[in-house]
């Protein structure tokens, strides 16, 4: 495809750009102005201004590309290609002091993510991938964890305020129950890159929206992992659920995906 593989490079290098200027804001957390868009989650100046600067570079390089971000307007495109920005995905560690945070960057065309761009600047690791060129963390190789039971592995449960609280609750009771570990770090995108790496077996949330999960989706498929299939137009649309892991758990946690959320 056209300059696929400019436009990866561009964005790993403008990930880490906007990791080092979310770093200055992160040590200076208490000149932060933070809003509540609603229960458990902020917004807060941080967020604002990497993503300007994330929407300023591509402007400059690609100005016929189409933008979403989860903070500002989208900017409408012309190539084909889109966007679609994450500044900070993480923002209620971010405030606090967690460094679990994280900048995202997806690219669209097609009708598929074709780029996918997961930076972590607190301890320097860049996940990335362009479709059918497999999956890299610090430019190797990564895989997702081949062969590892459920009873064996930890899965990572998502959840936000779009949801009714109560239904995280049985997904964690079945990997419970299926002997498994569970995690949650506030931080999807980051968890779906933790996937892709062979750290979690798997990763669910019954509501993302796109600007969360698109990179991370595509990270899980090049690294040999399985995700649900889903319309990356629509979902920048409208969002909806997240199910990734390594193929020997998938089917399980749609399973209990379904149970647990099909009322």
């Amino acid at each position: 495809m056209e300059r696929l593989d400019e436009r990866h490079r561009f964005a790993v290098d403008l990930c880490k750009e906007a990791g080092r200027l979310a770093l200055e804001h992160f040590a200076d957390r208490e000149a932060l102005v933070v809003d509540a868009k609603g229960p458990q989650d902020w917004v807060s100046e941080a967020d604002r201004n990497v993503e300007l600067l994330i929407r300023k570079r591509l402007a400059e390089a690609w100005p016929d590309d189409g933008v979403f971000g989860e903070e500002h307007d989208p900017t409408p495109g012309q190539s084909g290609f889109d966007w679609v920005i994450d500044p900070i995905d993480g923002t209620t560690n971010f405030v606090n002091g967690l460094p679990a945070w994280t900048i995202v960057l997806a690219c669209v065309a097609e009708g598929a993510t074709r780029i996918g761009v997961i930076h972590d600047p607190n301890i320097g690791e860049t996940y990335s991938a362009v479709r059918g060129s497999g999956a890299t963390l610090n430019g190797a190789p990564m895989r997702v964890a081949l062969g590892k039971p459920l009873a064996s592995g930890t899965v990572s449960v998502g959840y936000s305020n779009r949801v009714e609280a109560a239904h995280v609750l049985p997904v964690i009771a079945a990997l419970i129950e299926r002997g498994a570990m569970y995690h949650r770090n506030a931080s999807g995108a980051l968890s779906l890159a933790y996937v892709a790496a062979g750290r979690l077996l798997g990763y669910v949330e019954e509501h993302m929206n796109a600007w969360d999960f698109l990179a991370g989706q595509l990270l899980v498929e090049e690294a040999g992992g399985r995700v649900e299939a889903q319309d990356p137009h629509e979902m920048i649309r409208s969002g909806g659920r997240v199910i990734a892991s390594a193929p020997q758990v998938f089917d399980t946690l749609v399973a209990i995906a379904d149970s647990a959320w099909n009322d």
